[in-house]
């Protein structure tokens, strides 16, 4: 009430007040119908510049219409008001300035599209400004305007400029692209009559038109012409733009391009110029753009794709690379394909253990060389080529026993420390004008670095885990060689291995390197010296078969993973059964099926669907598991929700029913949110009837992967009762974060990496009554939605214990781990299994909701 006397009978400042106060409470959500009229009366006639801003803010927000979509009584007044000024915007269309003939035009399209009785001639009226105008601004408006409200003549408008498309703005042109495309589809026989102007706007200067042209070109046609200029389009426009979001955009649509199985031959014939995409800086863009290219590889390209990437490698070895982590991964990813090669192929095995020997030396980092010691130990089988690699790590490693030689490094350091004084000589001129000499001696000590062999200055860096791989490695090439020689060189070889072993293992513990060996490393070279003084039939075979044997069921896993990939990944194929009609598209009356679906057979499918038996019960069920009640069935209101999650959206479908004999006035539904959702809009305000019931739909925006809750209650007044409003508290409605929640895959070095990033973890005791390790783990993927990163070979067998990784994404982009390690005593068959999962994530939402998720899973085990 206040309100609206402030509105009526307040001065200037005290209206602005009251005019912002309300336009907050609309944006609130609040309903004012009583403040229109006043409004109208009191504010409107003000002449005051902040009164007129703020009311066009009011007009913008403020409800038009009833809720049955009539248009409000205080807005039919609207027309009356414009009636006055239509010859003055009439007017405007000849004024001088652009900017005003622009606005007019729109402000022209608004009336028409609302109010056609006040200027129905709008079309022909505007049609005959388009015909005069120059500037381009004014000449888009009013093609706009006839496209939505005359197509008639928007279509003639075109026809008659046709050849002069080209020379128009860009703005103008991507109106005529959209038009062209509506026409078309809505009428394919017009095709033919603008497929050419689309074919010129593929040249036009704009990149926004041209990428618009080349998409609606493939819509309209399904030619190899047409398809290969808009694959054309699509690439210069990739390679020109200088914005890497507008590339991975391009690439985007080029790939969709691919999934067309009449498309893909085209792109087959482009894939050299895709190839030119690879000059992008930017490293997504270049891997986009290898996949797409490898998913077009064929029989006809193939040559010439192996020379553009020869020569892209090429370049690699002439430019500096300042970026050590990123050659430090791809040396690694080179490894990898070398390691698989050399297994597949035995041939090329001499080859390969010849140039990885030439540029052993030549590494930098650790991981490499410790991936390069694995290749060399399990395949250098020759004695020549075993000789070799020993040779090449002593150059690396260093000769002689490596503490001695630390030991040896540190005091000549120290013997040097203070050199011969220098003698540094100044002229200085005294008081009385001449020179003097100044002597200074110099007798700082001068500290002297020596450069270590790589693999020693990798240890003494306190990386001892290369020392193990070392051990590893030159066991291997010792029990390889003492096979193929005599005992003398046997033991001479064995020796000499056992003496680096041994070396390793006193600079780990001579408190020299930065960091002390640990125990594992310790017991892990101590175990090899052990196999080579005792050299056990069944160690042996372990070191020499059973190693190369877990690579190939390693490379084989990986196979059978990446083909089951693919074949997801592949559309499948039309069956056609004997009894189908065969359609004769040369019989049909007209080629509109190539714009759209086929409307018979659509419908045929759909009426077949519906048809099928216990289709509709089994959505009705799955449905009803989604309603969760709010209120009990005694309480004057009851409630239930139906919960639709739809990947950022959640639609709540609340029933309300009036269980009273009394009519409720302003029942509202008050909802709140606990987590990162958000209530979109407020509920309005209803009445029920007496034993009455409505649905009220609310809309919750979810902005992370985190477990919310929403609450609430429903508030009403009963009519002619004087007490407080009433309430019914709700119950609380838990959004599960598994609905947000897809399995993913990422490579072990991804997945190292990733854990070692993120700071936020989750350690779950395992509390369950399984007494299988491998079950366990079924049920712990189906809890979290995750994939087991670990292969199925690995986890064979039962060995009283199990590890695995375990991977999963967001829709919002975020990761998920999760490492399970579990045990289960042998002695004890019926005992539960025991451990526990850490989960990790980059948010604290997310690893708390997944442990709470796995915790309320095996709580309900119990129950069950």
């Amino acid at each position: 009430m206040q309100l609206k006397m402030d509105l009526e009978k307040g001065d200037t400042k005290v209206k602005i007040e009251a005019l912002k106060k309300t336009i907050n409470m609309i944006l609130a959500g609040e309903k004012l119908p009583g403040l229109l009229m006043t409004i109208i009366r009191f504010v409107l006639p003000l002449q005051d510049h902040m009164i007129k801003k703020l009311l066009l803010i009011f007009w913008e927000i403020v409800p038009k219409t009833t809720p049955d979509g009539k248009l409000l009584q205080e807005m039919i007044l609207e027309p009356e008001l414009l009636e006055p000024l239509m010859p003055a915007i009439r007017a405007c269309l000849e004024h001088r300035h652009s900017y005003v003939r622009r606005n007019a035009v729109l402000a022209i399209f608004t009336i028409y599209k609302n109010f056609e009785f006040l200027i129905p001639d709008a079309p022909e009226l505007i049609a005959n400004f388009l015909d005069g105008e120059q500037d381009m601004s004014c000449k888009r408006n009013a093609f706009l305007m006839l496209l939505h409200a005359d197509q008639e003549r928007a279509l003639a408008y075109l026809a008659s400029c046709l050849d002069q498309v080209t020379s128009f703005g860009d703005i103008l042109q991507l109106v005529i692209v959209e038009l062209i495309y509506k026409v078309c589809h809505a009428n394919p026989s017009e095709r033919s009559r603008f497929i050419r102007c689309i074919y010129n706007l593929l040249n036009s200067n704009s990149p926004a038109v041209r990428y618009e042209a080349a998409g609606t070109l493939v819509t309209l046609s399904n030619a190899p012409t047409a398809i290969r200029a808009a694959a054309s389009c699509y690439i210069e426009l990739i390679v020109k733009e200088s914005d890497n979001n507008v590339k991975l955009i391009v690439l985007d649509r080029l790939i969709a391009l691919r999934e067309h199985p009449s498309h893909e031959r085209v792109l087959q014939d482009l894939v050299m110029d895709i190839l030119r995409v690879l000059s992008s800086p930017d490293l997504e863009v270049r891997k986009k753009t290898l996949a797409l290219a490898l998913d077009l590889v064929s029989s006809r390209n193939i040559e010439e794709m192996v020379l553009v990437l020869k020569k892209e490698v090429a370049k690699t070895h002439d430019v500096e690379h300042e970026d050590t982590d990123s050659n430090e991964l791809a040396a690694t990813d080179v490894l990898v394909f070398v390691r698989e090669a050399i297994q597949k192929f035995d041939h090329l095995q001499p080859l390969i253990i010849e140039k990885l020997l030439e540029s052993f030396a030549d590494i930098k980092s650790v991981k490499v060389h410790r991936a390069a010691l694995w290749i060399l130990g399990e395949y250098a089988t020759s004695a020549s080529d075993i000789a070799a690699v020993l040779k090449q790590i002593h150059q690396t490693l260093g000769d002689g026993p490596l503490l001695d030689a630390e030991q040896k490094l540190l005091a000549g350091e120290t013997s040097d420390e203070t050199n011969q004084p220098t003698q540094q000589t100044t002229t200085l001129v005294t008081s009385d004008g001449t020179y003097a000499t100044q002597s200074a001696f110099n007798t700082t000590p001068k500290l002297k670095k020596e450069k270590r062999p790589p693999l020693r200055q990798y240890m003494m860096d306190g990386e001892f885990f290369i020392g193990a791989a070392l051990g590893t490695t030159l066991t291997k090439l010792a029990l390889r060689y003492g096979e193929k020689v005599p005992l003398s060189k046997q033991n001479r070889f064995d020796a000499d291995v056992m003496l680096i072993i041994s070396g390793i293992i006193h600079l780990g513990k001579s408190g020299l390197p930065a960091k002390a060996i640990t125990n594992d490393d310790t017991d892990h070279l101590l175990f090899c010296l052990r196999v080579l003084s005792d050299r056990s039939p069944i160690i042996i075979e372990v070191f020499d078969i059973h190693c190369r044997r877990a690579l190939h069921d390693m490379l084989i896993a990986n196979e059978v993973e990446e083909a089951a990939i693919q074949k997801l990944k592949e559309k499948p194929s039309n069956k056609i059964q004997a009894d189908d009609p065969i359609i004769f598209v040369q019989l049909q009356p007209d080629r509109s099926s190539e714009l759209g679906e086929n409307v018979f057979e659509m419908s045929l499918s759909q009426a077949l669907v519906g048809g099928r038996p216990g289709s509709a019960e089994l959505a009705s069920i799955n449905k009803l598991n989604k309603v969760t009640q709010l209120t009990g069935f005694s309480d004057p209101v009851y409630a239930e929700a139906y919960v639709h999650v739809n990947q950022y959206d959640i639609v709540l479908d609340v029933l309300i029913v009036n269980q009273t004999s009394d009519t409720l006035q302003n029942c509202t539904l008050e909802i709140a949110t606990l987590g990162d959702l958000k209530l979109v809009e407020k509920p309005q305000p209803i009445v029920l009837a007496p034993n009455d019931f409505c649905n009220i739909k609310a809309n919750v925006k979810v902005a992370s992967t985190e477990n919310g809750i929403i609450f609430g209650n429903i508030v009403y007044d009963i009519t002619g009762a004087a007490s407080d409003r009433n309430v019914v508290v709700l119950n609380d409605i838990h959004i599960d974060i598994m609905d947000y929640i897809v399995p993913a895959s990422c490579t072990d070095i991804e997945f190292r990496r990733m854990w070692a990033e993120f700071e936020w973890e989750n350690k779950v005791t395992v509390n369950t009554t399984v007494t299988d390790l491998f079950e366990y783990l079924k049920l712990l993927l189906k809890w979290t939605n995750m994939k087991c990163l670990t292969p199925e070979k690995a986890l064979s067998g039962q060995c009283g214990f199990m590890a695995a990784n375990m991977y999963a994404k967001s829709i919002f982009g975020e990761d998920a781990l999760a490492n399970l390690c579990i045990e289960k005593p042998f002695n004890k068959a019926d005992a539960a299994v025991t451990g526990h999962v850490r989960v990790r994530a980059k948010s604290q939402g997310m690893a708390l909701s997944l442990g709470d998720k796995i915790n309320s899973s095996q709580k309900g085990q119990f129950k069950a």
